[in-house]
């Protein structure tokens, strides 16, 4: 069986209750829920049963545990994590504006997990992988970039495959060495996962369909599209598929995408066909907005199929 591999930020989400543009006054708050993108990732692959690990650091305080332990019983091998006795577990702050953007106030960077480097003990769990998601929020510090490549040679050089969503905020583009870690991770990857206009950050191409082509040209198996409650689109050199997503009523829609990939991910690696996949990962975006937290919508497969089913197989 395959066993999925991520490094990257694990943090708490405190979400304001009222909408507003960011925080310069005092605002009702809940939380805190485990959160950050990678955590998010294999909190979701875990529910599906699938064999997973995440590297990162957290402090040795409430909110660390409180990721650690969510993981931990949702089926995450959560040895990698590292708690750092004088360290700060990461943190964001969450208030959504009347249109429904969002604006973060984010610790990452300087919190624990912006510290994250390998051991010998990191190193030895890479080598029990054999599949490596790589998320773009990831690539925010050095020596967690550093630690993302080292693992993407060491999982690729011994046959594995890797996943790459780049999941990129405004805020994290241009950090130093963003832009050529992000090519050196393509360079590498086999089932590419951009959210809409993502797709052109990584061609020259001005239509979809050329720089899927371009793409797929580079050496990429597969393109997975996500378009968010419009659904999807998968590309190879033999399909090209689009499902529609799934009417729910939207709370929280934070995680979303993550659970859409991790899904996708569990049962692309199974050899699922891509149309049925589709239908799963579209299903998981679809059941994490209805819930507030980042990670309370991830869903079993059971919960999967009972969306599918109640809507048609859309």
């Amino acid at each position: 069986m395959s066993k999925i591999l991520t490094i990257g930020e694990i943090l708490v989400e405190i979400v304001a209750t009222k909408r507003g543009n960011g925080f310069r006054e005092a605002v009702p708050l809940i939380g805190p829920f485990p959160s950050g993108a990678p955590a998010i990732f294999m909190d979701q692959a875990g529910k599906l049963g699938q064999d997973c690990a995440i590297i990162s650091r957290v402090g040795d305080d409430d909110f660390g545990w409180v990721n650690i332990d969510r993981l931990k019983a949702d089926g995450v091998d959560v040895s990698g994590i590292e708690v750092v006795p004088h360290g700060t577990t990461g943190s964001a702050f969450v208030r959504y504006r009347e249109d429904g953007s969002r604006a973060f106030v984010f610790n990452i960077r300087h919190s624990a997990c912006g510290t994250i480097e390998l051991s010998d003990k990191t190193l030895a769990l890479i080598d029990t992988c054999t599949h490596m998601h790589v998320m773009g929020t990831a690539l925010y510090a050095p020596s967690v970039v550093k630690s993302i490549l080292t693992a993407v040679e060491r999982i690729k050089a011994a046959g594995g495959t890797i996943s790459f969503d780049p999941n990129l905020r405004p805020e994290i583009l241009d950090a130093p060495g963003m832009r050529e870690a992000l090519q050196v991770v393509l360079a590498k990857t086999d089932l590419f996962m951009p959210s809409g206009e993502e797709l052109f950050l990584f061609a020259k191409a001005s239509t979809e369909k050329d720089a899927v082509d371009e793409l797929l040209a580079k050496g990429i198996k597969a393109i997975v599209v996500k378009r968010g409650a419009k659904g999807s689109s998968y590309f190879d050199g033999d399909n090209a598929l689009h499902l529609p997503g799934y009417e729910v009523e939207e709370v929280d829609p934070t995680g979303a995408g993550d659970c859409f990939g991790a899904t996708f991910v569990t049962f692309w690696l199974s050899g699922m066909h891509p149309a049925d996949i589709l239908r799963y990962a579209n299903a998981s975006g679809a059941r994490a907005v209805t819930k507030a937290g980042p990670m309370e919508g991830a869903s079993t497969r059971s919960e999967l199929d009972a969306l599918i089913q109640s809507q048609g197989n859309a």
